[in-house]
């Protein structure tokens, strides 16, 4: 057996500039919250990684927190922002000022965009977006004649990244993970990222069954609480409160810099 436990540290350093990050998780449910305070510290410390994009089904506070610290440049996901509780305020604010790019991205471009990576092609094509706008705000995605009934399709290109992070209820050393049933896109993640990292509630010597395997997984690490305040069902439930704090104190860098103090403690 191949031990693959690392420290956040280790971790953190794996990241590259100007590489994508790709986030597991949905929402406000298995965030790598752990993960991204580390990859902060590092960043606070080294000024690296910078210029990221950053790449999520879903987007929320794991997300938020990385693009008030300034270590985004560009962002992939058809949602970002904090649900129930509101709007994600730090993306609001750069997004708004044009200070950030944001690729538009729905869940049909994603999905097919993942599985062509998955099929080792450099496309899928569908008939998502046709009829639509968004291939103006996307000119790099292009269209394809169905060589069978010449029907117009979009192409949809294949989406990779450099790194994946993703938050498990239970792991072994080896890199076998237990995610849950929601499992989000997090399985296709791991497929389609050079560097998949799994951050765990617990980390015990063997697994009977497993979501993620240790064939794909560079490391593990021990991550007790390691989503709050987002959820980790069933372990524990979303701290709402946490999150409230979150929105109300924060709105632009200056308070959101006061908040991130007291959150890693820099």
């Amino acid at each position: 057996m191949i031990d693959k436990t690392a420290t956040f540290t280790e971790v953190a350093k794996q990241v590259p500039s100007g590489g994508t990050l790709a986030l597991g998780g949905m929402t406000n449910y298995r965030r790598p919250m752990a993960f991204t305070r580390a990859l902060i510290r590092r960043y606070r410390e080294t000024g690296e990684p910078k210029d990221i994009t950053l790449l999520c089904f879903t987007a929320g506070i794991e997300s938020d927190l990385l693009v008030g610290a300034g270590m985004v440049s560009r962002v992939r996901t058809c949602y970002f922002g904090l649900e129930i509780f509101g709007l994600a305020p730090m993306f609001t604010y750069y997004a708004n000022r044009g200070l950030i790019e944001v690729i538009e991205e729905t869940e049909a471009s994603l999905a097919l965009g993942l599985r062509a990576s998955l099929a080792g092609i450099g496309f899928l094509p569908a008939r998502a977006w046709i009829g639509t706008d968004l291939p103006e705000l996307r000119p790099d995605v292009r269209t394809i004649i169905d060589p069978y009934t010449d029907e117009t399709l979009i192409a949809f290109p294949a989406i990779k990244a450099d790194v994946a992070v993703i938050h498990a209820l239970k792991a072994d050393p080896e890199g076998n993970a237990i995610i849950g049933s929601n499992k989000a896109v997090d399985e296709e993640l791991t497929l389609a990222a050079e560097n998949i990292i799994i951050t765990s509630e617990e980390i015990v010597p063997q697994l009977e069954r497993a979501d993620l395997i240790a064939p794909f997984t560079d490391s593990v690490v021990s991550a007790p609480q390691g989503a709050l305040p987002t959820s980790c069902h069933p372990l524990y439930q979303i701290d709402g409160d946490a999150l409230l704090d979150y929105v109300e104190q924060v709105s632009d860098p200056d308070t959101f810099e006061a908040y991130l103090t007291k959150l890693i403690k820099l």
